[in-house]
C-alpha cells in the first residue's frame, strides 16, 4: 500500500486554551496511543492530581523522554485520517512558545488555531496568527474549543467563531476556506467523534476538517539540499546524531555533507524517521541522520547541512523585509536584537531602515524612515555580529523566515529578500 502524502501541522493558539489537550485527544482517538500508553498518563496524572489532564500529558511525557535521551522525536507525534498521514508539532505554550513556534511554524504546511469558547482571542492568539502569517502558513484550520465550558452554546461558538473570521481577514486570509469547528478537546466533542451535544452544529469534526481543507505541500525535490539542525545527541555505540527536517533536495545514506556556518563536512552513515531506517530523506521528514567524522562539538544547532557541491549560503549582510508586531518604544537604526531563523538564533545589527511599506499592497511609503513602530512594514538591513546560514525568499523560501526578539517579545517577523554572502 502506498504511503499516504505525509503534512506537518502545528497547533498554534493561547497558552490555556487546550492546545496540548487537543493534540492528546486527537492521538487516543485516531488510534495513534494505545490504551497502554493512555493507562500509564493516567496514572502519572492521578498521581499528580492532575486528573483530567492526561491528554496533556501525552506531549509533556515525550519531552521528558527526551530530557532523558530516549528518543530523537523533537515533540512530534504522528497519526493518520483517511486521507494524510500527519506529524503534529507541538510547540509548548511557555515563555520559549514563540522561538518554538518560529521553528515549528516554518516547518509546517498548516495551523489549527486554537480558541477557547470561553475567553475568546487573546494576546498570544493574535501574535501566533500574526506569525504564522508572515511564516507562510496558508492553511489554517480553527479549533472552536471548551465549548463543554460554555453549555455547549450555539451563540457563544457564534461570537468566538465571528471575532476568529474578523482577525484573520484583517491578516490577509480569505476565509471562506477556513473551517471552525466547535469542539471539546477534554470532553472528545468533535475532534474525531462527532459529537451528541450539540445538534445545532453541521460542520466537520478536526479530523474531518484535517482531510476537507488541508492539501499537501509539493515538495522541493529538485532542489539543492538545505536541512537546519536542531539539535545534535550523540548516541552510546552509534556516535553523533544530528536532528532536524529536510527543507529541500534529497539526502541518502553515503552523501558527502557540509555544515554551514561551522564549515565541517562528514559523510551520511544512516537515516533514521520515527524509529525506522530509511533509503532516504525528502522535504518535510524530521530525521535523525548518523555522522560520520565528527563529534558533537564540532558542529550546533542553527548550522544548515547542504551538499559540498552546492553548499548552504553563508550571509554576512542581509536585507529583511519586516512587520513590526510590538517594541517597548521604537525600532532605529543601531537597534541589536537577536534574529530567529530556522533553527538557527543570532544577535544582528540593524544597519539601515531603508523604506517603510504600506502593510496591504507593499508600496513604498517613506524612504530612509528615522524610526519603525508596532504596525509598520519594512525593508531593513541587518548585519549578524556572528556568521549564519540563510537564503534569499526567491531562492529558498524555507531557509528566508526569519523573527526579530528581545526581551522575551517577538519585535517583528520578515523575510530575507538580499543577502551578501560570507565568502
Amino acid at each position: 500500500m502506498a504511503e499516504k502524502p505525509h503534512i506537518n501541522i502545528i497547533t498554534s493558539g493561547h497558552v490555556d486554551h487546550g492546545k496540548s489537550t487537543l493534540i492528546g485527544r486527537l492521538l487516543f482517538d485516531s488510534g495513534a496511543l494505545d490504551d497502554n500508553e493512555l493507562r500509564k498518563l493516567k496514572e502519572k496524572a492521578k498521581e499528580l492530581k492532575k486528573e483530567t489532564f492526561e491528554f496533556a500529558f501525552v506531549m509533556d511525557r515525550l519531552k521528558e523522554e527526551r530530557e532523558r535521551g530516549l528518543t530523537i522525536d523533537l515533540m512530534h507525534k504522528e497519526f493518520k485520517t483517511n486521507k494524510y498521514y500527519f506529524t503534529i508539532i507541538d510547540c509548548p505554550g511557555h515563555r520559549d512558545f514563540v522561538k518554538n513556534m518560529i521553528t515549528g511554524a516554518s516547518q509546517a504546511d498548516a495551523a489549527i488555531l486554537v480558541v477557547s469558547a470561553k475567553d475568546g482571542i487573546q494576546e498570544q492568539t493574535r501574535e501566533h496568527l500574526y506569525l504564522s502569517k508572515v511564516l507562510g502558513i496558508r492553511q489554517i484550520i480553527v479549533a472552536i474549543n471548551k465549548m463543554d465550558a460554555v453549555n455547549y452554546d450555539q451563540a457563544t461558538f457564534n461570537k468566538t467563531k465571528d471575532e476568529v473570521m474578523k482577525l484573520l481577514q484583517t491578516l490577509g486570509y480569505k476565509t471562506e476556506n477556513i473551517p471552525a469547528v466547535a469542539c471539546s478537546a477534554y470532553a472528545g466533542d468533535n475532534v474525531v467523534k462527532k459529537s451528541t451535544n450539540m445538534g445545532w452544529y453541521n460542520g466537520p469534526t478536526i479530523i474531518e476538517a484535517l482531510d476537507q481543507t488541508i492539501t499537501p505541500p509539493e515538495k522541493p525535490l529538485n532542489k539543492p539540499l538545505r536541512l537546519p539542525v536542531q539539535e545534535i545527541f550523540t548516541i552510546t555505540g552509534v556516535g553523533t546524531v544530528p536532528v532536524g527536517r529536510v527543507e529541500t533536495g534529497i539526502m541518502k545514506p553515503g552523501d558527502k555533507i557540509i555544515f554551514e556556518p561551522s564549515g565541517v563536512q562528514a559523510e551520511v552513515k544512516s537515516i533514521e524517521m520515527h524509529h525506522k531506517q530509511l533509503p532516504k530523506a525528502e522535504p518535510g521528514d524530521n530525521v535523525g541522520f548518523n555522522v560520520r567524522g565528527i563529534s558533537k562539538t564540532d558542529v550546533r544547532r542553527g548550522d544548515v547541512v547542504g551538499h559540498p557541491n552546492n553548499p548552504p549560503t553563508v550571509a554576512k549582510e542581509f536585507t529583511g523585509q519586516i512587520i513590526v508586531l510590538q517594541h517597548p518604544t521604537v525600532v532605529t537604526k543601531g537597534y541589536t536584537p537577536v534574529f530567529h531563523c530556522h533553527t538557527a538564533h543570532v544577535a544582528g545589527k540593524i544597519t539601515e531602515l531603508v523604506k517603510k511599506l504600506d502593510p496591504k499592497t507593499g508600496a513604498t511609503i517613506q524612504e530612509n524612515p528615522d524610526m519603525l513602530k508596532p504596525g509598520d512594514a519594512a525593508v531593513i538591513k541587518i548585519q549578524p555580529t556572528q556568521p549564519i546560514a540563510l537564503e534569499k525568499q526567491a531562492d529558498f523560501p524555507e531557509l528566508a523566515k526569519f523573527a526579530i526578539r528581545d526581551m522575551g517579545k517577538t519585535i517583528a517577523a520578515g523575510v530575507v529578500i538580499d543577502l551578501v554572502k560570507a565568502k
